[in-house]
């Protein structure tokens, strides 16, 4: 044991604690220890009244050291020691004591003093400083944006304490806010000083706001001035959005006393316990007769009574020393601040952990030599392992930080309701960083109680959604939050409440599409269904089947183009087309060169369809297929296509399109779609005349006629098409050429295979016509 007396050591720092000097406790099994490490943790005491918090706050960086200077296995034949100053609630004084500290130029005389000179190691703190918590709320001004825009309050105002702590939140807040689409009304600073003019000038910015959310980057002491104020002139009825420095503090649900901040919603670190801290906090010796001035000052706020009477007519309490905790309810008993205090509790273990570390302890430390805090190597060194620091709390709770320092962010969304005339801190959801963007945040909306004590979720907009038939416009010089609803323009319309991204001719394209894609799936049908007749036999049923298959496809990748863009169906649309057209222009192009193969064949000694037999035949088809995947692997690697909206095109119109990314990988796709189907024209041209009743050439030919018009006519439409336009005339492209592949080469084999089955032979399939 490293402590002889623990019970001596407590009752000295609860004589001494409150004093307004530092002090620095040890015990004499201190000097037996062959080095002495010193933590540092600020102890704020409000300057005209006792803070019991700070004593609790105290009284858990002892609890944590009292149990790493008992552990045998962390840091073992090493004491900490510690050192607590009260910074009287000034910033300036607190930097000014940690410059000391680090300077070494702390002239605090020590009661006990070390082996070995005690130099700072960290400093723990300050409780509510604002240095410490602007540092502390790095993470929750992003969290709580996300939380408001969850609620869908897009319009809200805001107020902030007037130093680092207000000012560097609020800053990331509005930043991340503006970025989730939430506008700010106001951003009004106040701190406890300032005059009443001044403060009348935030009354009067409120009464004259539309916004019925404020969110307050404020810390106790300036909310209770603030919810006076806001009672004499009748702020109320505002739902309020608190941070971690107020939102579960019970000081200030007891100074709330017309309800102000009746159903606020804020963030506050998880509910969590620390074995045996409640015990310790609360072992309070009795106190016999009134020992030194301040603590006797403690024991009588901590009871309401007075140890001596000035007269017989005040009516006070005499105190007995024999008051018990158990028979009291305040602030000091509530305990509801035990997460802050386990977050003090895991930072003396993680840099006890981290001092482990880095004198390379294992049965016992090296005592050779303290480190040096003020070396600049070991000070990164230091940083270093805290970042890369993992362990786990005798409560089973794991401790670990990003690589940027912080720890993973997790939050208890907080609602403040009265149940029986008691103020009650509920948690109606949570708050993960490590979830998945979509499950981070949690909320059971139907336990939660907002202003005035409503199930109603209050809206706060700056303007409605724009109604079907209407679409936003945004009104000059005010933030895109506001905007006026006006009529759509001619031929678009609007059939959802806050949208405008419904045209009529998507209908039209959307039936043609279906159609087309219906009446392949027939032929397929057809061809299927008599794949043993000469006519399908003739035609090479394989790559016959595998053509319909892909002409559907193209039908149905039209469909891609249709609706709003968004990140999947702007990639997939090009891609799609690119790919489908191929497959369909190889399976044309492999029929092609079978009947010029065929031809051949007849010759006398020729052997000709050995080389392009079926094996052949399904090679090509997928070497061809192959490199425009290839290319559109590529283009979706280097630059995919993404959405975007076009403010440029039209002043009074949003253009939602998908921008092409790579213009090259674009036009790479379509210009090898041009090469196949150039080839496949040539060939069928020149095998258009070969001396067959049922010659495909003809067909393949009319079929690529009408193909290559299209897409030729499609460069020149395309690059002048302004807009929705662009759009539209890619999807007319390809349902043409679609349907022209489909009705050349498809219709008369169908309409022979129905409609004249006795054709349907092989006699007239082996007739010659003659040539000319």
């Amino acid at each position: 044991m490293k402590h002889t007396d623990k019970s001596t050591l407590k009752r000295n720092l609860r004589q001494n604690v409150l004093r307004k000097i530092s002090l620095v406790m040890h015990s004499d099994s201190f000097l037996k220890q062959s080095q002495c490490i010193l933590l540092f943790f600020y102890l704020f005491i409000f300057f005209y009244s006792l803070d019991f918090s700070t004593f609790q706050f105290s009284q858990t960086l002892i609890f944590a050291i009292e149990e790493i200077n008992n552990s045998s296995s962390l840091l073992p034949g090493v004491s900490l020691g510690y050192k607590i100053y009260d910074t009287c609630s000034s910033t300036a004084m607190g930097v000014r004591m940690a410059m000391a500290l680090m300077n070494g130029n702390d002239n605090t005389v020590l009661g006990e003093p070390c082996t070995k000179p005690a130099q700072v190691q960290a400093i723990i703190g300050e409780t509510y400083s604002s240095v410490s918590m602007a540092v502390a709320m790095s993470i929750g001004p992003f969290t709580l944006a996300e939380m408001v825009r969850h609620f869908g309050w897009t319009w809200v105002g805001a107020i902030r304490t007037d130093d680092d702590y207000g000012n560097s939140g609020m800053a990331t807040f509005t930043k991340v806010a503006e970025q989730l689409g939430v506008c700010l009304e106001y951003s009004l600073p106040f701190f406890r000083t300032y005059s009443q003019e001044k403060i009348l000038r935030i009354i009067d910015q409120l009464k004259m706001s539309t916004s019925r959310v404020i969110v307050a980057f404020l810390d106790i002491w300036d909310l209770e001035i603030l919810l006076e104020v806001f009672f004499e002139h009748n702020i109320t009825a505002y739902q309020w959005v608190g941070t971690e420095a107020w939102i579960f503090d019970p000081v200030l649900a007891t100074m709330d006393k017309h309800n102000i901040l009746q159903g606020a919603i804020g963030l506050a670190i998880p509910k969590t316990e620390v074995t045996g801290l409640k015990d310790f906090i609360l072992d309070i010796k009795p106190l016999k007769t009134a020992g030194s001035a301040i603590f006797t000052k403690f024991w009588e706020a901590l009871f309401q009574c007075k140890y001596a009477v000035q007269n017989d007519t005040e009516d006070s309490i005499i105190c007995t020393g024999e008051e018990k905790l158990s028979k009291i309810e305040n602030t000091f008993t509530d305990l509801s601040l035990m997460p802050a205090f386990s977050n003090v509790y895991k930072g003396v273990y993680a840099i006890a952990h981290t001092l482990h570390t880095i004198l390379g302890c294992n049965e016992t430390c090296p005592t050779k030599k303290q480190p040096d805090p003020l070396t600049f190597a070991l000070l990164c060194q230091f940083l270093e392992n805290l970042k890369q620091l993992r362990f786990k709390t005798k409560d089973g709770e794991e401790v670990y930080f990003d690589k940027n320092g912080e720890p993973a962010a997790r939050y208890d969304i907080i609602n403040w309701q009265t149940s029986k005339q008691q103020l009650e801190f509920v948690a109606i959801g949570s708050y993960v960083s490590t979830f998945p963007a979509h499950d981070r945040l949690v909320v059971n909306m139907t336990s939660a109680v907002w202003a005035q004590n409503t199930k109603q979720l209050p809206t706060s907009v700056c303007s409605e959604s724009c109604p079907p038939g209407t679409r936003k416009a945004v009104q000059k010089g005010r933030p895109v939050c506001c905007f006026d609803c006006i009529p759509c323009a001619e031929g678009e319309i609007s059939n959802m409440t806050g949208n405008r991204y419904k045209k009529g001719e998507t209908n039209t394209f959307g039936v043609f599409s279906i159609i087309g894609a219906f009446m392949t799936m027939v032929m397929l049908l057809i061809f299927l269904r008599y794949k043993n007749t000469p006519i399908v036999k003739a035609n090479n049923s394989e790559l016959s089947f595998l053509l319909l298959f892909s002409l559907t496809l193209c039908f149905l990748c039209s469909l891609t183009f249709i609706g709003q863009p968004s990140e999947w169906s702007c990639m997939l649309r090009h891609t799609a087309f690119g790919i489908t057209f191929v497959l369909c222009i190889s399976c044309v192009l492999g029929k092609t060169i079978v009947v010029l193969m065929a031809f051949r064949a007849t010759l006398p000694g020729s052997n000709v369809m050995k080389w392009f037999g079926p094996p052949q035949q399904r090679l090509s088809v997928l070497a061809f297929t192959f490199i425009q995947v290839l290319i559109c692997v590529l283009w979706l690697i280097i630059s995919p296509p993404f959405p975007f909206k076009n403010l440029k095109r039209y002043k009074e119109k949003i253009i939602l399109e998908c921008h092409l990314g790579s213009s090259i990988g674009f036009w790479a796709v379509l210009g090898y779609i041009g090469v196949l189907a150039l080839l496949c024209f040539v060939l069928a041209f020149l095998a258009r005349k070969l001396p067959d009743n049922f010659n495909e050439a003809k067909f393949i030919t009319f079929s690529m006629l009408i193909f290559c018009a299209v897409w030729i006519t499609f460069i020149p439409s395309y690059v002048s098409s302004p807009g929705k336009f662009t759009v539209a005339v890619e999807i007319f492209a390809i349902l043409a050429s679609s349907f022209g592949l489909l009705f050349c080469i498809f219709l008369p084999k169908c309409y022979i295979i129905i409609m004249k089955p006795e054709k349907n032979t092989k006699k007239p399939l082996m007739g010659k016509a003659q040539v000319k």
